[in-house]
């Protein structure tokens, strides 16, 4: 296969693709990125934006980063749910049906907010229209997925892309990435995820709301939104009651406690290096 003509790093701006691009801004994987792309949902953390913000500033890529938009998630939810219909986009929030049976919405987010919009910015990249013919494996696009998560590392689903993955190849776990970030003097990043993403861990629904308090209560209030939804003649409706929680209660119900505030000893004092699924 020929060498590709444009060489994408795909930003979440979390652990991983921040150590990515800033490995390849130290020269430590190459050859170099022509830019990198982040899809945003418009409802990450303020922390999130701050490094973004950073990470875009003079001096520390030497490669442009584009911000690219399908809208703002939290946004098209609440216009949703208050019955003003627009976008139909399904976040998997877990279901409770009236007949007791429980579900979970299909996963349209990712695609519809930040895959596609990414793919858009490719081609206009490349200078290609949306249906204009591009060259299988014209575009390389590198990935920031570590050895703990290499369940995620899969091709890519259109023929001009080439997926890679460049911390995989180096054998990099999460915490090998946060040990590269302290050894060359950065700070860790932020957790990257929207701030009513149903995949949040405990833990993470218990820190934003002991250290973020904004986003805590936002995330409440649309917790609250969803399950409230406007009855109004053409806007689809969900077949069950949604929560962002797998409890499936209000949010702010949600027991956080750990089994230590419980009571119960910690017999192995490690922190969970579990997935969010993002």
């Amino acid at each position: 296969m020929s060498d590709p003509v444009l060489r994408v790093l795909s930003l979440g701006a979390g652990v991983q693709s921040t150590t990515l691009a800033l490995m390849a801004a130290h020269g430590e994987i190459g050859p170099m990125p022509d830019c990198a792309i982040m899809g945003d949902t418009g409802w990450e953390p303020a922390a999130v934006y701050d490094h973004l913000r950073w990470l875009m500033s003079g001096n520390v890529l030497p490669f442009p980063v584009h911000i690219v938009s399908a809208g703002n998630i939290r946004d098209d939810l609440v216009a949703r749910s208050n019955g003003e219909g627009g976008r139909f986009i399904t976040v998997p929030f877990f279901l409770k049906h009236a007949n007791g049976k429980h579900g979970i919405s299909r996963r349209q987010c990712s695609n519809h907010y930040k895959i596609e919009p990414v793919r858009k910015k490719v081609r206009e990249l490349l200078g290609k229209g949306p249906r204009d013919r591009i060259a299988p494996g014209a575009v390389e696009k590198w990935i920031g997925i570590s050895t703990d998560e290499i369940i995620r590392a899969t091709p890519s689903r259109v023929r001009f892309e080439v997926n890679r993955h460049p911390l995989i190849e180096k054998r990099m776990s999460r915490q090998d990435c946060l040990a590269w970030l302290k050894r060359n003097g950065y700070p860790p990043p932020p957790k990257s995820s929207c701030i009513g993403c149903p995949f949040h861990s405990n833990s993470m629904w218990r820190d934003m709301r002991d250290n973020d308090v904004g986003a805590w209560a936002d995330a409440v209030e649309i917790d609250r939104i969803i399950r409230n939804p406007v009855d109004r003649p053409g806007v689809p409706k969900m077949r069950g009651s949604q929560f962002m929680h797998a409890q499936r209660i209000p949010l702010s119900d949600v027991d956080l406690s750990t089994a230590e505030d419980r009571g119960q000893l910690n017999m192995f004092n490690h922190e969970c290096e579990g997935m969010c699924g993002v």
